[in-house]
């Protein structure tokens, strides 16, 4: 080795080592800024954090029941309420709301309401995952079964929101309380203005763009680069700051329809304030954008970062989560497929029809599982079916997703279908083609292999360096 190498490849190390730091300071620098935290918002959120990146997450609009790392706008201002409720400081289960004596409170596994005897009073909605019936939103209703009210309770079991109606249903105002009880936040509906009560001073303002604004500068984020999934408020908010380097970053997580989005198109032509980047986290979103026209350097296609539990074990097992009966082509799967054991797992009691299908030796069933069951079921299994009619449950075919398993679907019962690839979708009438498909799988590791990163090639998985290049995207002046 000549003279001088060592050093040259060692400065060449730390030359890269540098320019890595230096992409990653350029997002930790920024905040990422939601509407509400849905699932997209969920994924990206997740994505930043598993490639390295610790960006302070805000949420505008709360439910009550954020993540522990997510801050919201109207949270900030409402207070500690787990040091408020100290030992109390728990989620409030579907019977433990108050209500008028003698009136009666029942609950299922998808929600609650409250009779006065006949007459129905109340309704009450819970919090993901709804099986556990821990309060979110407690409906009110009139004596014309019109709701006039809505209670928002939190994840420390405080009320901490009141939305009142009139008599047509229509929302007129919310009012926010903080962790001692005042009246912190009163938004009007009807006008858009908003009315902070601040222990210095009240302040209002005229949207939520403006008290959006006001939370950026309390929150020292006002020069913070801003990374937004929104073309709403969001958007609105970037667009107001004044920046000399156009540096905020949109991820698009929406479909794209005959054109361009008219926001987008601020972007594309140059008038947005501080942003200059499209990032595309869906691959039919993008090829619809680039067909339309959109600037191919200003749009760029990033997937997400996902935090797969475990690999698959190639195992002949499979899982159907249902709380319905109606299992599309169950029976003839279960006898197609003899070599695979099918674990069938309902969060409620399970109708004789199902039951019956306790006669083949292959099946497996788990009426009322219970958390820790399922949470083996899906440690154990490799593959899952999302055969079941009507709505899903315990985001059953995400879960599955994330401990890769191959999953399969017909096209009348497919739930979350951006973890499914196109080819292990069939019309119901084509059940022996996913079952030849199963066949093959199980019959070959390298098959079952490639099915797998076709799932993920569809559910646009991305490496932790493709996040880190965020941080090389030029700002633009």
């Amino acid at each position: 080795m000549k003279e001088g190498t060592t050093g040259g490849i060692k400065k060449a190390k730390m030359k890269k080592e540098s320019e890595k730091k230096e992409d990653k300071n350029m997002i930790d620098d920024a905040i990422l800024l939601m509407d509400n935290y849905g699932p997209d918002s969920q994924a990206l959120h997740t994505s930043l954090k598993l490639a390295g990146f610790d960006c302070p997450a805000v949420v505008i609009e709360d439910d009550g029941f954020l993540p522990k790392d997510v801050m919201s706008v109207y949270g900030f201002f409402l207070g500690d309420f787990k040091a408020a409720m100290g030992g109390k400081a728990r989620p409030k289960y579907f019977n433990e709301i108050p209500v008028p004596e003698y009136w009666e409170i029942s609950g299922t596994n998808s929600g609650g309401k409250v009779q006065d005897l006949y007459r129905e009073r109340g309704k009450i909605f819970y919090a993901e995952p709804k099986h556990r019936r821990l309060v979110k939103v407690v409906d009110w209703y009139d004596e014309r079964g019109v709701v006039r009210s809505s209670d928002h309770y939190n994840r420390y079991g405080a009320l901490w929101g009141r939305t009142t109606f009139n008599a047509k249903g229509q929302k007129v105002n919310r009012t926010c309380f903080g962790a001692d009880g005042r009246e912190i936040i009163v938004e009007n509906f009807v006008t858009g203005d908003i009315i902070l009560n601040e222990e210095e001073e009240v302040r209002i303002f005229r949207n939520k763009t403006e008290f959006a604004l006001h939370f950026l500068v309390r929150a020292h984020f006002k020069q913070s680069r801003i990374f937004f999934n929104s073309l709403s408020t969001s958007f609105f908010i970037s667009n107001r700051l004044n920046s000399q380097m156009k540096r905020d970053i949109l991820f698009w997580q929406e479909s794209v329809g005959d054109e361009i989005p008219g926001n987008m198109q601020i972007i594309f032509r140059g008038e947005a304030s501080r942003t200059a980047t499209v990032v595309v986290q869906r691959k039919d979103a993008y090829d619809r954008l680039i067909a339309l026209g959109a600037p191919g350097d200003m749009v760029h296609k990033l997937g997400f970062l996902y935090p797969f539990a475990r690999e698959n074990a190639h195992r002949p097992e499979a899982l159907i989560c249902t709380n319905s009966d109606r299992i599309e082509h169950c029976e003839e799967l279960v006898k197609a497929l003899p070599q695979m054991h099918f674990h069938i797992a309902a969060l409620t009691e399970m109708s004789s029809k199902l039951t019956g299908m306790d006669r083949y030796d292959n099946v497996s069933l788990y009426p009322g599982v219970r958390t820790a069951v399922l949470d083996e079921l899906f440690e154990t299994c490799d593959y899952y079916f999302d055969i079941n009619h009507e709505s899903e449950i315990v985001s059953a075919v995400r879960r599955a997703f994330l401990h890769n398993h191959l999953i399969l679907a017909f096209r009348e019962t497919l739930h979350n279908g951006e973890f499914t690839a196109a080819e292990h979708i069939y019309p119901a009438v084509e059940w022996e083609r996913m079952k030849a498909d199963v066949e093959a799988a199980l019959g070959d590791g390298k098959a079952l292999k490639k099915m797998l990163q076709k799932q993920k090639k569809a559910a646009l998985a991305e490496s932790a360096e493709s996040y880190r290049s965020l941080g090389s995207v030029p700002a633009v002046r």
